[in-house]
């Protein structure tokens, strides 16, 4: 076991306490604590179910620190609940903002136990007996006055200390304000979009396309250029070509004939001569 930098009042006191003789104290009841200077002097425990009987601990009587007990050197100081409750603190005090209305609860701390200075405050809005409720952080800067069970700040409200502990409602309140936020942001950046569009100048209109035929191309001049004549002026003359000659024909004439074999001349055959035809007939 080894004696942390830092602990919570609250697990602190759900410890028990074991003497340098073995002997079980019991567990905390109540922290002991110097309001002004915002330090932590010592705790409290209860020895035994019955009887008002309390014991006093030192915060420098602590010698080390388990999982269900703390282990102290020295003896106590005793006492009863009345003088308990008479002693000064500022935890179960009332947290007040700057209209001096109820925001919330002291409920807890975080101690340096090397020095027992109090580093910041817990705070519950509801009742910290409830599991799974929320903590703010409040450290001592932000408290302007103090006074037996009040505590007033200058806060607008209870959502202006940074969050410590959220629970489950107030992590769901969290998650859905960002996600509207996130939803607004989203519509005014498509707004800002469609602004900018209907800002734009409108696109030009493209040119008409122009169709192969015209009729005014059949009024054109012959001295016009084939490309302002139109695609009719172009198309080659077919009837005139059919008529031209083309060079490589004679060509592929004298081809044709060399590779051509040379026809035989038939002749008629001849009838034999009969005995009753005349011969000079």
């Amino acid at each position: 076991m080894s004696l942390p930098q830092q602990l919570l009042l609250r697990d602190l006191l759900k410890l028990r306490v074991r003497c340098s003789q073995g002997l079980d104290r019991g567990a905390g009841v109540a922290g002991w604590m110097h309001p002004p200077a915002h330090r932590l002097l010592g705790w409290v425990s209860k020895p035994s179910a019955f009887g008002d009987r309390r014991l006093v601990w030192r915060l420098d009587q602590l010698r080390d620190v388990g999982e269900l007990e703390v282990l102290v050197k020295g003896e106590p100081a005793d006492t009863d609940t009345d003088t308990i409750l008479q002693l000064p603190t500022l935890f179960d005090a009332a947290l007040l903002d700057r209209r001096r209305e109820v925001i919330g609860t002291v409920v807890d701390a975080v101690v340096e136990l090397r020095t027992g200075r109090i580093l910041e405050y817990l705070v519950s809005r509801s009742d910290p007996r409830l599991p799974g409720s929320s903590r703010w952080r409040l450290s001592p800067e932000r408290i302007v006055d103090q006074q037996p069970g009040q505590v007033l700040t200058s806060l607008e409200d209870l959502d202006d200390l940074p969050l410590a502990r959220a629970s489950v409602r107030q992590e769901l309140m969290r998650r859905s304000r960002r996600w509207r936020d996130q939803v607004q942001d989203a519509g005014t950046r498509f707004e800002q979009r469609v602004e900018g569009w209907l800002e734009e100048p409108p696109w030009d209109a493209p040119e008409p396309r122009r169709s192969f035929w015209e009729p005014e191309d059949d009024v054109r001049s012959d001295d016009e250029p084939d490309d302002e004549r139109g695609w009719d002026a172009r198309q080659p003359d077919r009837s005139a070509a059919s008529r031209q000659a083309e060079p490589w024909d004679d060509q592929w004439d004298d081809r044709w004939e060399q590779s051509s074999p040379p026809r035989e001349e038939r002749r008629p055959p001849r009838r034999a001569p009969r005995d009753d035809d005349d011969p000079w007939i």
